[in-house]
């Protein structure tokens, strides 16, 4: 995930996601972390325009992808959506089973643009 802080300097991170309502949902999990407030959140309360960008890599060019998605990134308040979303997440992620999701921040984009190439 692509974020920008105030003065339009890029920070990207990889991310785990669920695809859910219309939303993309990304938790920020218990893996080790710097202490501080994550940059990624700092920079979504400053510039909430985010961007992500899944691909597929194979060895035979011709399967190469990618799909790029723009949006805006908020953080759930919503502790029904936000179960909703954990939810999903478990179910995709079996490590998050052991950790305390509800608890954290988790992140909802609202895409409002999508572009692609290769084979998708």
């Amino acid at each position: 995930m692509a974020t920008a802080d105030a003065h339009g300097r890029p920070f990207v991170v990889p991310v785990c996601f669920v695809y859910l309502n219309g939303c993309l949902y990304t938790p920020v999990d218990e893996k080790p972390k710097s202490g501080r407030r994550l940059k990624r959140l700092r920079n979504i309360e400053a510039n909430p325009q985010v961007a992500l960008v899944f691909d597929r890599y194979e060895d035979d060019w011709e399967r190469l992808a990618w799909v790029l998605i723009r949006g805006t990134a908020s953080l759930v308040t919503d502790m029904s959506e936000k179960a909703q979303a954990v939810a999903a997440l478990r179910s995709k992620y079996e490590q998050y089973g052991s950790m305390a999701l509800e608890q954290l921040p988790l992140i909802r984009v609202n895409p409002e643009h999508a572009a692609n190439w290769g084979a998708v």
